[in-house]
């Protein structure tokens, strides 16, 4: 079973805790042995995602949408990444540069492209910018990936 992940970063802590909790209950329904997960391992969902797959001892795949991505995320994330990305089975890139949204929903359409299904961490409302969780759940309905929305109650955003 191959299982993406896309999911609002900057998530309050409260929610980070529902969000984490929610997510290993969820990779826990699979079976470690034939589990693949995969992810862009960026900070808050995406890296949650990504070591509890490795946690539950199934493998990740790692989807980098641009050269520049890791520079563009937080600093307090680059060890996590780090560590996640060398932890990866397999890496792909979509040959992007600049770390943009239009290399985000590109390295999210490769993802989708090759997962089976994809979990959501969302709120249901309209992404707010190009690439965004919403763009991506869209997207992976178009292709006909099934789509695990998570939000436990109690979970914002803001």
């Amino acid at each position: 079973m191959r299982l993406g992940i896309t999911g609002h970063r900057g998530l309050p802590e409260p929610s980070e805790k529902l969000v984490k909790a929610a997510l290993t209950a969820a990779i826990r329904r699979y079976d470690a042995n034939s589990l693949t997960g995969v992810s862009c391992i960026a900070d808050g969902p995406d890296a949650w995602f990504a070591q509890a797959v490795l946690d539950h001892g199934g493998d990740i795949e790692v989807v980098i949408p641009a050269d520049e991505y890791r520079d563009d995320l937080p600093e307090e994330h680059h060890a996590t990444y780090d560590h996640l990305l060398r932890s990866a089975r397999e890496v792909h890139t979509t040959g992007m540069k600049e770390s943009t949204s239009e290399a985000h929903q590109a390295g999210s359409e490769i993802l989708v492209g090759i997962v089976d299904s994809l979990i959501a961490v969302w709120d249901g409302q309209p992404a707010r910018g190009y690439g965004g969780t919403a763009d991506v759940v869209a997207y992976a309905e178009r292709t006909g990936v099934p789509v695990n929305v998570i939000w436990p109650a109690g979970a914002s955003r803001d």
